[in-house]
């Protein structure tokens, strides 16, 4: 594993609690720093969520910004 997948990896660690509590998660599927995007796909309970769009916006992507400088989005696959 590269060291900025081990980074996200890291943040994302930290999202996963609150994501299980509504029995779902995710995976990271690809990350292109030069395009300043990571992708992500829901899994569980949060894959089919009306709410999906919104943890990925106001949640996830707004956590990783805070934290990965490069990043401009944060898009479910």
């Amino acid at each position: 594993m590269k060291k900025i997948e081990k980074e996200i990896e890291k943040y994302l660690d930290e999202i996963r609690p609150a994501l299980k509590n509504h029995g779902g998660d995710l995976n990271l599927k690809s990350i292109d720093q030069k395009k300043g995007i990571i992708r992500i796909e829901l899994i569980g309970g949060c894959a089919h969520c009306q709410m999906a769009d919104v943890t990925i916006k106001a949640g996830i992507e707004a956590y990783l910004k805070q934290h990965l400088s490069w990043l401009k989005k944060v898009e479910a696959i």
